[in-house]
């Protein structure tokens, strides 16, 4: 990627001084095509069937995170698609890449007034760091030298600041035999630097299609369910669960708490192939 990542603060004004409302849509897996489906489900319907559940929000997020595999071909067109409909929705939105984007593409289209390329955001009590675990044609993903070092001199120059770390890939294992083969390679390294600054609070991904919360050492770690199809918790193999698609929504509060939920599209009737046993 050609940004400097350490030149990209963001300041942002949150809606109220004592919280920080975020809100987090993950694997879209969209294509360039309009029709394009994964595992027979349109994934430009459910995305924007769960970007019009965010707008309905009560209280409107101060900022979106997309955290990865954005797009399912790294085609311009999905992502020329993705900058369109995030900008329209008027609310600042931020992406990483997963293991199915080319960050060099995103960068390209993925920026325009509401839609953005920063990678460390300052945002009232709270600082939110991005990370790229992605690695160009691997599925699984790595923290290179760069991006820890990015990690270890925000934590370090924002001490008084709670922070949130974003990336794809899961850093802990979540149950899933095959997607822990696929999952965060030096996961070591980036805990042991997690494991050092105690203004981490909490730590957020994709990438594995499902629902996960658990808190471990004083730090909650999370994953949330795809904008389009989900697997199945606790597979050995690739399996797509008949969950609806859904994002989670983040009340971030000046003392450090956290509160999440998940919000999932049932209303709507989804079709999925069960038979595909990859994608």
């Amino acid at each position: 990627m050609s940004t400097n990542i350490e030149t990209l603060p963001l300041n942002l004004s949150p809606s109220r001084l004592d919280v920080v409302r975020l809100v987090q849509v993950t694997d879209s897996h969209i294509f360039a095509e309009p029709e394009g489906c994964l595992l027979g489900l349109n994934t430009r319907t459910s995305f924007e069937a769960v970007c019009a559940r965010v707008e309905r929000e009560e209280w409107r997020p101060d900022a979106l995170l997309a955290t990865g595999d954005l797009a399912q071909d790294a085609s311009p067109e999905a992502y020329k698609y993705l900058a369109d409909y995030f900008h329209k929705m008027e609310i600042p939105s931020f992406w990483i890449a997963g293991n199915h984007d080319n960050p060099d593409a995103m960068e390209m289209y993925l920026s325009n007034g509401r839609v953005s390329a920063a990678k460390h955001l300052l945002m009232g009590h709270w600082q939110v760091i991005l990370l790229d675990s992605s690695i160009l044609d691997k599925v699984h993903g790595e923290l290179n030298d760069s991006q820890l070092e990015f990690l270890e001199k925000s934590l370090t120059r924002h001490k008084d600041k709670h922070s949130l770390v974003v990336l794809h890939h899961q850093p802990v294992e979540v149950g899933s035999e095959w997607l822990d083969t696929i999952g965060l390679k030096n996961h070591q390294a980036f805990r042991r630097i997690i494991e050092k600054h105690n203004n981490v609070k909490a730590v957020l991904w994709g990438h594995v299609h499902q629902e996960f919360n658990k808190m471990i050492d004083g730090v909650r770690w999370i994953a949330s369910p795809s904008s389009c199809v989900q697997f199945t918790p606790g597979s050995k193999d690739f399996s797509a669960d008949s969950k609806a698609p859904g994002y989670r929504y983040l009340n971030l509060y000046s003392d450090g708490r956290i509160e999440s939920v998940v919000h999932r599209i049932d209303n709507i009737e989804y079709t999925i192939d069960y038979t595909i046993k990859g994608y």
